[in-house]
């Protein structure tokens, strides 16, 4: 996906998720709901202004770093490479997102007969896996994917340790799916120890390949 049609979808969709907002707004309360703990009951509220409008604004700023970041790296042409796969993921992220945030408008309109956890957890799993395809596609840089001292470091540790990252990444995203059918703490045991064992592990690993590579 060319970087235009990126800037196009992503402020479309942001720009749809503010008027949505708009013309939802008298039928909202005034302090909505904004979060839910592992039972799915909502443990904390925010009020309507802000509850509109804070995820469009967060979804514009990160999409403003996002459109930045390839143009201050110094390793700007490596990332020109996956551009294209980076911007596919930039449009993902924008959809998990404002998903995240139609489900709240739906939440505090009163139908809430659903768990946000069921609703939320398979499109985590799929933004992992988004993840794990973009890691595969992913040359040395200072912003985008796993970002040691040893992986910015060397060419070779950056690329075996992006490979076994995008797959680690791909299967705690099939973890996290598989999580929104148990729901509750079991759900977010298989979202987080995956994907925190995984970090864990690809920092050793980015390691461990480049004190072979140093001794030759």
């Amino acid at each position: 996906m060319n970087t235009k049609t990126t800037v196009g979808i992503v402020l479309s969709l942001i720009a749809i998720a503010a008027v949505a907002g708009l013309v939802l707004w008298n039928q909202l309360p005034d302090q909505m709901a904004s979060h839910w703990g592992v039972d799915d009951q909502v443990n904390g509220y925010m009020s309507k202004f802000w509850g509109v409008f804070l995820m469009p604004l967060v979804t514009l700023g990160l999409f403003g770093l996002f459109m930045l970041v390839p143009s201050i790296d110094p390793q700007k042409a490596n990332i020109a490479g996956f551009r294209e796969t980076f911007n596919l993921f930039i449009v993902f992220l924008t959809v998990f997102m404002l998903y995240i945030h139609a489900l709240t408008l739906v939440w505090n309109l009163g139908y809430a007969n659903f768990k946000i956890s069921a609703a939320i957890l398979p499109l985590v799993g799929v933004l992992l896996i988004g993840i794990g395809f973009l890691l595969k596609k992913a040359k040395r840089n200072f912003f985008i994917g796993i970002r040691t001292p040893w992986t910015l470091s060397s060419d070779s540790v950056w690329d075996k340790t992006h490979q076994t990252g995008s797959w680690l990444f791909m299967l705690s995203g099939a973890l996290a799916c598989a999580g929104s059918f148990f729901g509750g703490t079991a759900a977010l045991w298989l979202l987080l120890v995956p994907l925190f064992s995984s970090i864990v592990f690809l920092t050793i690993y980015s390691y461990i390949l480049y004190r072979q590579e140093m001794r030759g």
